[in-house]
């Protein structure tokens, strides 16, 4: 890649302005163009899916800079369908958020933009995440939900929760994100396991990790595992993972943590499973449909916390995604392996 060779690299959700010049300091050879009145508003720090409504003069405007653009921040949401066509030559696209695999697919991008490089933001929500899942198992062991009741209702009366010194915590996908929250639930004394796809020659303490199963080995943790927290992307091989089948090898008792994607549970065995008594409670990021349907059972059960897939969400996470892209930026411009690109045929 020569030197002096400039790239076009447009914004296409919503980033802070200080942020936008954090990436002009990148490099001269960048020609970055931020329309911010071209772009969808955000609602709250780190939103990059809002609407928008252009009038026809911008829309003339905005698919003129996207038949310019070398370099795609965040996928266009008002040109999902269309996006191939309208940025021809668009050679990477840096992701917003981590869970891309199933969209690019969707989409069909990996075919119809065969020369396009896609990277996700992997790793940028491993912190807000940890603690999500931290907070849960605390909010569980602690007895919160009843707290709560307690103080609307304005009633006194005493009670026992638990602690969760030596409960084992099972993670089922242990990425940047599990690790993190394995190294969190060490520090709290807790024992934890987990599976990941490849295991052959990784040290289980170097991911904060008590013991490493593999994928085929699945069973073997959720009989163990008091607490299951599951973090694995959603593809063909994790589509319904766990089912009635896996909910009935965990312990009595035993709570789950869902931060991965919906399609990974089967809701309605989740939901028997709640209902029976047999799992003891269920903190939810993400559902089979979402918005989670107002008439869900899940929504009135008094031992399951509904997150609206705000669990990754932090006032911090512009920032942190700046990071990785002003690093791949770099990066490309040296013609360097980027950060976090995206296996199209496995998906993450």
């Amino acid at each position: 890649m020569s030197s002096d060779v400039r790239y076009t690299l447009l914004l296409a959700t919503y980033l802070e302005p200080e942020y936008v010049e954090r990436l002009r300091q990148v490099s001269p050879r960048l020609n970055i163009i931020y329309e911010s009145e071209l772009l969808p508003s955000s609602r709250y720090p780190g939103d990059h899916y809002n609407a928008i409504t252009r009038t026809d003069e911008q829309e003339i405007r905005w698919q003129a800079l996207l038949k310019q653009a070398d370099i795609l921040f965040d996928f266009d949401p008002t040109h999902r369908q269309d996006l191939p066509e309208l940025a021809p030559q668009i050679r990477w696209i840096q992701a917003s958020s981590a869970g891309i695999g199933q969209f690019v697919r969707r989409m069909q991008y990996d075919k119809r933009m065969p020369n396009t490089v896609f990277t996700t933001a992997s790793g940028t929500h491993a912190q807000p995440l940890a603690e999500f899942c931290t907070m849960a198992m605390l909010m569980f062991s602690r007895g919160l939900l009843q707290m709560l009741d307690q103080q609307r209702r304005k009633h006194w009366q005493r009670y026992a929760g638990t602690d969760l010194v030596g409960r084992t915590l099972g993670i089922i996908g242990v990425g940047k994100i599990g690790t993190e929250v394995a190294r969190m639930a060490q520090a709290l004394n807790m024992r934890v396991i987990g599976t990941k796809r490849r295991t052959d020659g990784i040290d289980p303490a170097t991911l904060h990790l008590d013991a490493l199963y593999s994928a085929e080995q699945l069973p073997e943790l959720l009989r163990q595992s008091e607490y299951l927290v599951l973090v694995t992307p959603h593809t063909e091989k994790t589509e319904r993972l766990i089912g009635a089948e896996e909910l009935a090898l965990l312990p009595s008792g035993a709570m789950l943590i869902n931060i991965g994607r919906g399609a990974v549970i089967d809701q309605q065995a989740l939901i028997e499973a709640l209902q029976s008594g047999h799992l003891g409670g269920a903190a939810l990021d993400v559902f089979e449909t979402e918005p989670l349907p107002t008439d869900s059972p899940l929504w009135e059960m008094t031992n399951v916390l509904v997150c609206p897939h705000s669990g990754s969400t932090s006032d911090r996470e512009n920032s942190r995604l700046t990071d990785l892209f002003c690093e791949n930026l770099r990066r490309f411009l040296a013609d360097q392996p980027l950060l976090n690109v995206l296996d199209v045929e496995a998906l993450y």
